[in-house]
């Protein structure tokens, strides 16, 4: 056990997690010009991974959702992370749903959230960004307010796309958060290629192109997935992102008396890790070797990770992981995909002699 694991994690949990989130980031970024010296890189990041146009450090990233506003990712950067992805962040401010919204299941190491799309709204992200180290991977993930009807739920992309352009360097389509009301409607195949389409025609009109990714729900059934897949190849969009949280309450080893309790919301963790990599898996087949999909959800070990990519994932994203086990686990999921890639490497060597 690290010492994450063994002290800091129990007196953390003691408070609720709303309120844990919002003490580490005043933490964070009251230590930040010392964090690297806690948190210094044990290995040669040498194992880079060029995707999207982008040169990553290596495939270890952080999913949206636990820096939604653009607080503390330099901090968060400086523990040891190759990208950050920002948000999901939305036109107008919006304080989401009533509170107590996020929970943790520690028996099962998962969390259920219903925090409905919380944040400053994207000209406050805008005013984080405009000074961002050019060093650094951010991307945005981007989505409508509560009170805007799918009617019209382009055009709240289509902004927070425009707003955020020229601050970070890939973008991400949420429609599978299962925390807005209506939302997932947002995933038939005509929706979609309507929101998509609308950012595609911005981008043409720029002179750098930012690649664009839609973040994919885990309960999608084989014929939706089939859908999205079309969508894929219609749009020409540049990746995929799988996955996000789930409405099912599957491999959960918690009473269900207990999980009933929590309410709705979308599970992440240790549960979700399983049906993740079979998405990645079924996308992978069906776009061949070579295109961009980015692996989240459930990713809580190195092994975790290294199903990811061998299911097909050319990146990693962590959140639940790095809540239950801390920074460390960045560096544990290098060294394990370092160790496979250089394994991988001899035994090709072997089979080529």
């Amino acid at each position: 056990m690290s010492f994450y694991t063994r002290i800091i994690r129990p007196a953390l949990f003691v408070l609720s997690p709303e309120k844990v989130h919002h003490l580490t980031f005043s933490l964070l970024n009251f230590f930040k010009p010392i964090l690297p010296w806690f948190f210094p890189s044990r290995i040669n990041d040498n194992h880079s991974v060029v995707l999207l146009g982008l040169n990553f450090k290596h495939p270890v990233g952080l999913a949206a959702g636990l820096d939604k506003d653009g607080i503390a990712y330099e901090a968060l950067m400086k523990l040891g992370f190759s990208f950050i992805e920002l948000g999901t962040v939305t036109p107008k401010p919006q304080p989401g749903n009533p509170k107590p919204r996020l929970f943790r299941i520690p028996e099962d190491k998962a969390l259920i959230n219903r925090m409905g799309f919380n944040n400053s709204g994207v000209d406050a992200l805008v005013i984080k960004l405009k000074n961002r180290p050019k060093s650094m991977i951010i991307g945005g993930n981007i989505g409508k307010n509560t009170n805007t009807p799918n009617a019209d739920a382009a055009g709240d992309y289509l902004y927070c796309f425009e707003k955020l352009y020229q601050y970070v360097d890939y973008f991400v389509v949420n429609v599978s958060c299962p925390n807005i009301q209506d939302l997932r409607e947002l995933q038939d195949k005509d929706s979609l290629i309507l929101i998509l389409d609308s950012l595609i025609r911005y981008r043409s009109t720029q002179e750098f192109s930012k690649p664009i990714l839609l973040k994919v729900s885990p309960d999608l059934n084989e014929n939706q997935l089939d859908d999205l897949v079309e969508v894929v190849k219609e749009t020409k969009i540049d990746g995929l992102l799988a996955t996000n949280t789930t409405i099912t309450r599957t491999g959960l080893s918690s009473e269900k008396s207990v999980i009933e309790k929590l309410g709705a919301g979308g599970m992440s963790g240790k549960p979700l890790s399983k049906r993740s990599s079979e998405v990645i898996r079924f996308l992978r087949s069906r776009l061949g070797s070579d295109f961009p999909i980015i692996a989240s959800g459930g990713i809580m070990t190195k092994e975790d990770a290294l199903e990811k990519i061998e299911a097909g994932a050319q990146l990693v994203q962590i959140y639940t992981g790095f809540i239950y086990e801390g920074p460390a686990l960045i560096q544990r999921i290098k060294l394990g995909i370092q160790g496979h890639k250089i394994e991988n490497q001899k035994t090709n060597q072997k089979k080529e002699a």
